[in-house]
């Protein structure tokens, strides 16, 4: 497919793609954005040129999540199945691209974006940014990933502080609790740090690298496969809540909102 959101360039052996939103510094996740990483991840398990892949964003943000005025679309009919199946298969792709995939987490990265960079195999953060999955903040299941991306990190007690609050998460405590590789003081220093990386991995045994990558991710599948499709499929239940269109006109009326539980 043609990208619009998406941008490649090849620097030597390492295939630097771009997540950048014109006119969204935020690079929000609309019906757009999520087709184009849907369909990102078996593009790049197609890949024969590169021998590692950098993923990046732009200065404010890696992605910053969902865009709230998509939401409402997600609550029509046939609209929520489709999410399902398009989430899942993303999910499922990256974790199969065979070659190493280093995330520069160059600015926030929120939702979606938190479980894309999560799953990496690198991921090197900067200190003007934030990790966070905020589903819950707005009557939602975390149903794009981070029910497997955080517990496999840091462990499930640690992954409810952070899932059942939506609470965000500095450069320095990911690192220092095991959620992301390194940091680096800003975007620029990111982005070099992660293309360092990638290009020590794409110097390594092709078929060594990818092989052992394959391996640990085959485990990973196993292991929180059941996990992720109850979340998919939870999720899917959440976006007609009256909790999930009450956080909604909350956050339109900008007040706090009252759950009831519906």
């Amino acid at each position: 497919m043609d990208f619009e959101y998406l941008h490649f360039a090849y620097d030597e052996d390492v295939l630097v793609v771009t997540i950048d939103k014109a006119g969204d510094p935020l690079n929000k996740v609309d019906g757009q954005m999520h087709h184009e990483l849907t369909n990102l991840f078996p593009r790049l398990q197609a890949e024969r040129d590169a021998r590692a892949i950098l993923l990046t964003g732009t200065e404010q943000a890696f992605t910053a999540g969902g865009d709230f005025a998509w939401f409402p679309e997600l609550s029509k009919s046939g609209a929520s199945t489709d999410i399902r199946l398009d989430g899942k298969s993303l999910i499922w792709d990256l974790l199969d691209v065979h070659l190493p995939l280093v995330s520069a987490i160059t600015g926030h990265a929120i939702g979606l974006g938190a479980s894309i960079a999560l799953l990496s195999d690198v991921a090197v953060m900067s200190e003007t940014a934030r990790l966070a999955d905020p589903h819950v903040q707005v009557g939602i299941v975390a149903g794009d990933g981070g029910v497997i991306a955080w517990p496999l990190a840091i462990g499930p007690m640690l992954a409810k502080r952070f899932l059942l609050t939506g609470d965000p998460i500095s450069a320095e405590e990911a690192v220092r609790i095991g959620l992301v590789t390194e940091s680096a003081p800003d975007p620029e220093a990111c982005h070099a740090a992660a293309l360092s990386w990638a290009k020590r991995l794409a110097a390594g045994a092709p078929q060594a690298v990818q092989y052992t990558k394959q391996s640990i991710n085959a485990w990973v599948k196993q292991t929180a496969g059941a996990a992720f499709d109850l979340s998919t499929a939870l999720e899917t239940v959440t976006f007609s809540s009256a909790d999930h269109k009450e956080a909604l006109a909350a956050i339109k009326e900008k007040r706090p909102p009252k759950f009831t539980g519906n």
